[in-house]
């Protein structure tokens, strides 16, 4: 696994020279990037959400498309129209900007619910259907997505069907006071974005998300992933459990970060430390909970803190228990 361990420092020491002082959430973006998984980034306005997204694209000889939703954009202008040619006497597609490689779906959930809708096919099954045609996307795939969790006047949460399709989570927060202090510096005289060279290759995101399919899930890490959904639907906390593409995401995801750190197997601690990433936006909290002012992370912390982790040795070498 040095290879991907060495393409992940490669992505995340790019995105170091704009994202100052967050490289754990940095290291969700590579872990969603190696599993071409879609990322919801929520936190407040100011912080870099869009900044990351754009530094990602930057980072990557990859075709990078923004997508600026408003509540009066209509699906075709996401996924493209079919317009007649004159000349040719038929239709051409001309496709619509959700259609390329890196895709920044900037303030998500402005958007009503059927232009949203018209990106649950884009994400899942990775291709768009107009007049009947269907058009694949571009390899690599992934759909970075922004929204402020504080502004509710004239949005629209996002539908438990889309929510479930991002692969995780993530949250940058504020930076520290030297970090902050570094950023003022960093920007002085020109955003540290314009100098980001590419580092990588679509070609080299496909070979690395292959390589990590190759990283051993051990039957014991199996047992503890499915245990971990399985309490989200048990929960009293809970009105809806993740779902089986929970686990899916889960493990895909624990894959992913055994590699970057250089592992050619999973250990409990890679999924633990992705689950409320990768579960928490995907239960629906109950009434009760919600007026004791429980949220879905600190539900999932609890049931990771609840359940027992499996010991012994994870390696392909060990026979499993």
């Amino acid at each position: 696994m040095a290879d991907v361990k060495e393409f992940g420092e490669r992505i995340i020491d790019s995105l170091e020279k704009v994202i100052v002082g967050k490289r754990q959430a940095l290291e969700l973006v590579v872990i969603g990037l190696l599993c071409q998984g879609h990322i919801l980034i929520e936190d407040v306005p100011g912080v870099g959400k869009t900044v990351l997204a754009r530094s990602l694209a930057k980072s990557l000889d990859c075709v990078f498309n923004r997508i600026q939703f408003t509540p009066d954009m209509l699906p075709s202008d996401v996924t493209g129209v079919s317009i007649y040619n004159q000349q040719k006497n038929e239709f051409e597609f001309r496709p619509g900007p959700i259609i390329g490689q890196v895709i920044l779906a900037d303030e998500i959930n402005r958007a009503t619910p059927k232009t949203q809708a018209a990106l649950l096919e884009a994400m899942e099954e990775r291709q768009v259907t107009v007049d009947g045609a269907t058009h694949p996307m571009p390899k690599p795939y992934i759909v970075l997505a922004t929204q402020n969790p504080i502004e509710y006047e004239g949005t629209f949460p996002l539908p438990e069907a889309q929510l479930d399709r991002f692969l995780l989570r993530m949250r940058l927060g504020y930076p520290s006071i030297n970090d902050e202090i570094r950023v003022m510096e960093d920007q002085q005289v020109q955003h540290p974005l314009e100098a980001l060279k590419p580092v990588a290759t679509g070609g080299d995101v496909m070979q690395m998300n292959e390589a990590i399919r190759r990283v051993y899930l051990s039957n014991a890490v199996k047992r503890y992933i499915v245990e971990l959904s399985t309490r989200t639907r048990q929960s009293q906390d809970v009105y809806l459990g993740a779902s089986p593409r929970g686990s899916l995401s889960l493990s895909r995801a624990a894959q992913a970060r055994a590699a970057l750190h250089g592992r050619d197997h999973v250990l409990p601690d890679d999924v633990k430390a992705l689950a409320v990433p990768v579960l928490a936006h995907r239960i629906i909290v109950s009434a009760a909970a919600r007026l004791r002012d429980l949220g879905s992370d600190r539900i999932v912390q609890e049931i990771v803190l609840s359940t027992p982790v499996p010991g012994g040795s994870f390696e392909a070498s060990a026979r499993d228990k």
